[in-house]
């Protein structure tokens, strides 16, 4: 064996020369793999005794893409295109063996060999896209020359990979191979040399381009079927743009069409702010302050308190990881109907095509239900999902503190409560923490995980490791009134409600907030979730809204009654401005004695975003939050925050915290302190710094 590079060797077994990538963990794409790769090749051709050749990755998978730590810096040893053209031109037959994951520029170098065979569970794509840029190293111009110009869109404008079975069979992968696949491949690349076949180059191949060719309406057609899915996004068009270049210019000059597509956007912000995010949501999962070798709990089992909506939905996560659940409900008409719902949900994914009946029976099986709260005295976690309220939580978790196994983890989910109270009900705070769900449980993919002052090191491991494991993305955070998401929804929420006192309707606020790129807005998500919720918690704190008080004293409570801050014509979730809230609204801005005014988009958007830039300030002021990012993570998870404005600190940051400052102190002397700037904010403002150097 010879070592080409430290991450790279080259190896001779009979007539094969075999290529073997090792840069753990994923075998990224970085400058000593590139370097490794065609000096591997070089080696191969000239030495007469190989007749074929091998490309092969130890460990977990084949190449999963670029070496992401690289992007923005200058280049240094040869390009990946550069590589691919060494693999292409070799005079030898290259043979990719895949195994694990080819992404991105590990699916492009598969692609510049002239033959691919991969393991039964094996998965390839171009997932560029959801780094906000796109393949630039030829995957535009040969994917669509191997399957063609609908699925090769597919692909690289959405993104998502495809198994080796399919890959298979629109003729990516030449040969499944079952068993020990680095055998496989030198097998295969006998058989190739054996049966004279031809040295393959997709880069010359046109036959799967005809289609699109004869029928060049294929692009926009694809374009209106993803318009909704993609809206705000800039990648996925010029994803578009460059598979329509490989199927109307020659390849090479379709080769400087993609790199010119992929410049321009890697130069962007929403590349930078999704490479950001990509990053973000990474760091997410590791808590400073606990070691990384903290031992963890075995959690086998579960109990979940409330069988609801928010119940029900955190259970079928449990589920479908293999974890048993018991649910425990005080009434068996409401454990009937709460298991009945899940079976439901469970029944609609299955005739959905998203989920067998074999997996859907599996989990049932797991799932069993309780009106006695001692059957869940042996579980390994406990989450209480009941309504909010302290007083009836705290009686809980005092059951719970009697009942359960010494180990077990008890856990809230509450979403705006003092989980330090909560736990002190207990003789075990240190087991206490709240994982805070967001609905619907079983889809939302944040998990804001809430430790208290006391909740202990296991504890939190183990809930950041539970969180991969059930699919969700987690993020841990402090105790404060609403957490880190409410904290700062609630302060948008205030100003929305002022700007339609002061001028605005519901559809002024929400059609901006839409267009900045939030799936809905302020009142239509109100009508959604059903304004009565936050009507009771109105009245339960002794706080009055003039306009929303007076829209509920109607019955209007949203989509569910037909009727909310919008009307809602039978059969359809399409808000539609109502004459009768606009009166409202206007009659409240009279009593309290306000002028209306014209208020303009610029005005809306800065209002309603610069105080949750502000608020998450003081979250990390206050040291709720770990870091800016962190908060980014839970607002586009929690919140469907647009993940190409990479968040709300990463927006701050992008438009410049000075700016930000500046525009805050204006609204401070017009409407008052509620837009005082916090101390953090102010600082790396003067210091012209970023949230990232906070």
């Amino acid at each position: 064996m010879t070592a080409i590079t430290e991450l790279v060797s080259f190896d001779v077994e009979g007539s094969v020369g075999i290529v073997t990538v090792d840069n753990p963990p994923v075998n990224a794409l970085s400058a000593g793999v590139r370097e490794g790769i065609k000096g591997g090749i070089i080696a191969a051709n000239k030495d007469d005794a190989v007749t074929s050749i091998v490309l092969f990755c130890n460990g977990r998978t084949f190449i999963a893409g670029a070496d992401i730590t690289e992007f923005g810096k200058p280049m240094v040893g040869p390009s990946l295109l550069e590589v691919i053209v060494g693999i292409e031109g070799s005079s030898k037959p290259v043979v990719a063996a895949i195994h694990g994951t080819a992404l991105g520029g590990g699916l492009e170098t598969a692609l510049g060999c002239h033959y691919r065979v991969a393991s039964p569970t094996a998965k390839v794509g171009l997932p560029e896209v959801k780094l906000g840029i796109l393949p630039g190293a030829g995957g535009t111009q040969r994917l669509p020359r191997v399957v063609g110009v609908p699925m090769a869109l597919e692909m690289i404008a959405g993104g998502a990979p495809i198994g080796s079975a399919k890959a298979a069979e629109v003729g990516l992968v030449d040969e499944v191979i079952e068993g020990d696949l680095r055998a496989g491949a030198i097998a295969f690349a006998k058989k190739v040399v054996a049966e004279g076949r031809p040295l393959v180059k997709i880069s010359d191949q046109d036959e799967k381009l005809q289609e699109a060719k004869e029928n060049p309406a294929i692009f926009d057609d694809f374009r209106k079927s993803i318009a909704r899915k993609t809206r705000g996004f800039v990648a996925p068009e010029n994803c578009i743009k460059a598979v329509q270049a490989a199927v109307e210019l020659p390849f090479v000059e379709g080769l400087k069409r993609e790199r010119d597509l992929f410049v321009e956007l890697m130069g962007g912000e929403q590349s930078f702010s999704q490479r950001y995010f990509f990053f973000s949501e990474r760091l997410a999962a590791k808590i400073p302050d606990v070691p990384k070798d903290t031992p963890l709990l075995d959690i086998n089992s579960c109990g979940i308190i409330g069988a609801g909506t928010m119940g029900g939905g955190i259970a079928m996560n449990f589920l479908q990881a293999g974890i048993p659940v018991i649910i425990v409900e005080t009434q068996q008409e409401g454990l009937d109907k709460g298991l009945a719902l899940i079976k439901s949900n469970y029944a609609a994914t299955v005739s959905k095509g998203r989920m067998s009946q074999t997996a859907m029976d599996k989990c049932m099986s797991l799932l069993s239900g309780t009106i006695k709260l001692e059957d869940i005295s042996d579980v390994d976690i406990v989450i209480e999902a009941i309504f909010e309220n302290m007083e009836v939580k705290k009686e809980i978790f005092q059951k719970l503190d009697a009942i359960c196994k010494d180990g077990a983890i008890l856990a809230t989910n509450t979403s705006t409560l003092d989980i330090d109270e909560i736990g002190e009900a207990t003789n075990r705070p240190e087991s206490v923490i709240g994982l805070h769900f967001f609905s619907p449980a079983n889809v939302m993919k944040l998990l804001e995980e809430v430790r208290t002052k006391k909740t202990s090191h296991t504890v939190m491991a183990t809930c950041m490791a539970l969180a991969k494991r059930i699919g969700k993305v987690p993020a841990m955070v402090g105790v404060c009134e609403g957490f880190v998401g409410n904290r700062i929804l609630h302060r948008r929420s205030e100003q929305a409600t002022a700007l339609l006192m002061e001028g605005a309707m519901p559809a002024d606020v929400d059609r901006v907030l839409f267009d900045f790129g939030l799936p809905m807005g302020p009142f239509a998500m109100s009508d959604l979730a059903g304004n009565d919720v936050g009507w009771r918690i109105r009245q339960g704190k002794g706080v009055t809204s003039p306009v929303a008080d007076a829209i509920c004293e109607l019955g209007r409570f949203g989509q569910k009654t037909g009727s909310g801050y919008y009307e809602y014509k039978e059969g359809s979730r399409t808000p539609v401005s109502d004459p009768i809230v606009e009166d409202i609204i206007v009659k409240a801005s009279k009593a309290a004695g306000i002028d209306r005014r014209d208020i303009s988009d610029d005005e809306i958007l800065k209002r309603c975003i610069y105080p949750m830039i502000n608020e998450g300030s003081k979250i990390l002021e206050e040291g709720i939050a770990t870091r800016a990012s962190d908060i980014d993570v839970i607002w586009v998870y929690g919140y469907g925050w647009p993940i190409y404005r990479g968040g709300p600190m990463r927006y701050g940051d992008a438009i410049g915290l000075k700016n930000v400052y500046e525009t805050l102190l204006e609204y401070q002397k017009e409407h008052g302190d509620f837009f005082k700037p916090s101390a953090l904010l102010e600082r790396l403002a003067k210091e012209g710094k970023t949230f990232q150097d906070a």
